[in-house]
């Protein structure tokens, strides 16, 4: 058994002909909170994408390399998507709750996954994900209401009680602040500081000011490759790579 949460070893990434991903080899620690960190096309989301699969929804992409999650080989032919992303949950860039109530939206996962034995134990997943999400005062009393009708950062907020309602073990986030006002920015930000205690959160942002303050640990992508990894305050004061430095200070992006 490793302490690692995440393990991969030798990652490529292929889009058709283009070699998207680099021989990457990064090891994620549970309950912590690390950030991608990297100017556009960097391939910080492919990479992101890699940890729960989503690039096989793509017909063109192929991924080589080890990746495990728990020491288990999760590109293994035996190991089931699906189940893959209840273990790994997925928050995108922009809200995108379905088109159903509040509490269907939670619930959605749960029921699939067969979770639930019955309403009580739907009603208790659902409350305890949007309690976790925190956004259970303000859903309580709507919770038949479209999740649609909710705020951005409500939205957003929707979203991750959504994903964590399946109760995974790691939760990717791509970007989740980007779509969102200031202070919602900051609910989120808060948060991913929560959640961390329950999860490995690995969060992709094009903010370092954000990735400075809810990650411990910031790995840097450049053109594929993994430039640079370690603990967040080092990787911003001290970084080892001049192209890690240059990112840092502003000359590239």
């Amino acid at each position: 058994m490793t302490d690692y949460k995440i393990s991969a070893k030798g990652v490529q990434v292929y889009y058709g002909d283009n070699h998207a991903i680099k021989d990457v080899d990064v090891q994620i620690e549970d309950k912590t909170v690390t950030a991608f960190i990297g100017p556009s096309g960097c391939g910080k989301s492919t990479f992101l994408r890699t940890l729960n699969r989503m690039n096989d929804t793509i017909d063109i992409c192929r991924v080589e390399g080890d990746i495990r999650i728990d020491g288990e080989d999760i590109y293994d032919p035996a190991v089931d998507p699906v189940q893959l992303r209840a273990k790994v949950g997925m928050v995108f860039q922009k809200p995108n709750p379905f088109p159903k109530s509040i509490y269907d939206n939670v619930a959605y996962g749960p029921k699939i996954h067969g979770l639930a034995r019955n309403k009580s134990d739907l009603d208790e997943i659902v409350e305890k994900s949007l309690r976790k999400a925190a956004l259970w005062n303000e859903a309580k009393d709507r919770l038949d209401a479209p999740g649609t009708g909710l705020s951005g950062g409500q939205q957003q907020r929707l979203c991750i009680a959504r994903a964590i309602a399946t109760a995974p073990e790691v939760l990717l986030m791509d970007e989740p602040c980007s779509a969102l006002d200031p202070i919602a920015t900051a609910q989120v930000e808060e948060l991913i500081d929560e959640l961390r205690q329950s999860y490995s959160v690995v969060i992709v942002t094009h903010s370092m000011q954000q990735a400075a303050r809810v990650s411990q640990k910031t790995a840097f992508f450049h053109l594929g490759n993994l430039v640079e990894y370690g603990e967040t305050d080092k990787i911003f004061t001290n970084p080892e790579d001049p192209r890690t430095e240059s990112y840092i200070s502003g000359r590239i992006g």
